[in-house]
């Protein structure tokens, strides 16, 4: 007997029932971006791991420990892409973008994967929808792309987010703070893991991030970066503040927050949810500027800024908010007897092409069973063909909701449904 075969671990099938919240979810965001100036990119799943070493940091835990990497038959070392930023970076250098326009905004929608420790919200492959903007280094582009976060998850009805805020200054005001941060680490040194005795090496703002409770109690007491910020960059946070209180976004600044990535310079944030549904996943949108990554891939000297938002948190969230998601249909059509079953056939898919949503049944079935299917299915209305009706081209609709049934010509359904359809479909776009 064969074994039977199931889903790589941590990588899920998304199945009708639940889909609908995945499109809901995209189709707001594909909306909602496209209002701010986004153009939407897709790049490939697999890249050179070169690309994420070089952008995301080698001593992050994402390449040094996270990452599905391999070789390829051409001996090449491939990895299937933990984040977005760094393919959309790379997309930008190899075609040229900067010639083509001096400000780019950018948007993405995909899988990603990382070997991590799964939990609630956290999977081995997941869905992040983020966004780009190259060519501006002012600070009013760091808060459009938190403006675009913020509308976004109020769109989707979600409550209780918190925007964290905290810039990490730039090459010029860094060194200073990461040689005070290293003092305090090392005398605490035996406090610490052995990951981040690694990372005080290579990079001490790792240790930051890490998940380690006692490193983390650590951290809590180090040094404050924004003690240490140069006059541009607190000239800038400064703006980034200002800006944000203008546009009656509400923040927290949070001096610890450092993000997991190596590319970031100045402006990180994160949108951070309170609900029991996400456990300690509760980052739900975060993001940060990185002016200097587009030159290290070897690009043009280019600022740009960014945010992901984690697409199985946000359905999580809204799984538990009991909304209704998805489209029902306008009508199904039940058979009276075996000789209307192709003439129903018939008219189902005529009523296709006219813009309806119909459901039928192939199967056919007892008049009793097709009637359970059409309550189960949600249609709005439900039209029974017969012989009657069809040699008399008349029939009548029967509002599932509950009230008298409508007469209808057969050559007059579709006009009639939308006439008589009470609320708006479950798919018609939002009028905000």
């Amino acid at each position: 007997m064969s074994q039977t075969l199931s889903a790589v671990k941590g990588m899920n099938d998304l199945l009708p029932g639940e889909i609908e919240i995945w499109q809901h979810v995209e189709g707001l965001a594909r909306e909602l971006f496209g209002r701010f100036g986004y153009g939407e990119i897709r790049t490939p799943m697999l890249e050179d791991t070169a690309l994420f070493v070089r952008s995301v940091g080698e001593e992050t835990d994402i390449v040094g420990k996270e990452m599905y990497t391999f070789t390829d038959k051409n001996d090449r070392s491939l990895s299937l892409r933990p984040e977005g930023t760094a393919p959309a970076a790379r997309a930008y250098i190899e075609h040229s973008i900067v010639n083509k326009e001096p400000l780019t905004r950018w948007f993405y929608t995909g899988p990603m994967f990382r070997y991590e420790r799964m939990k609630t919200g956290r999977y081995r492959q997941f869905y992040q929808i983020g966004a780009e903007a190259y060519g501006s280094k002012e600070a009013a582009q760091d808060v459009e792309v938190m403006d675009m976060v913020a509308q976004f998850l109020q769109k989707l009805g979600l409550q209780d987010i918190t925007l964290n805020l905290n810039s990490l200054g730039d090459e010029t005001c860094r060194p200073a703070y990461h040689a005070k941060l290293v003092e305090y680490l090392q005398a605490h040194r035996e406090e610490l893991c052995s990951d981040c005795h690694r990372r005080m090496e290579k990079n001490p703002l790792r240790v930051l991030d890490c998940k380690n409770p006692t490193c983390q109690a650590v951290a809590a007491k180090g040094p404050n970066v924004l003690e240490f910020l140069c006059e541009p960059c607190r000239a800038h946070f400064d703006d980034v503040q200002r800006k944000l209180t203008a546009l009656d976004i509400k923040f927290v600044v949070n001096p610890r927050m450092v993000r997991g990535l190596d590319y970031y310079t100045r402006t990180v944030f994160e949108f951070i949810a309170s609900h029991p549904a996400l456990g300690t996943a509760s980052t739900v949108g975060a993001g940060g500027r990185y002016d200097k990554l587009v030159k290290s891939l070897g690009g043009p000297d280019v600022p740009a800024v960014g945010f992901a938002c984690g697409l199985d948190r946000l359905v999580l969230l809204l799984k538990e908010s009991q909304q209704k998601f998805g489209a029902t249909p306008d009508l199904f059509i039940a058979v009276a007897d075996a000789g209307s079953h192709d003439a129903a056939f018939t008219l189902a898919s005529r009523l296709r092409r006219e813009g309806l949503r119909v459901d039928f049944d192939t199967r056919g079935g007892s008049l009793k069973s097709q009637m359970k299917r059409s309550d189960k299915s949600g249609a709005r209305f439900t039209l029974v063909l017969g012989e009657l009706e069809r040699t008399s081209g008349q029939a009548k609709l029967k509002p599932m909701a509950g009230g008298e049934p409508i007469p209808v010509a057969l050559d007059d359904i579709a006009r009639t449904v939308r006439a008589h359809s009470a609320a708006p479909r479950a798919d018609a776009p939002s009028a905000s």
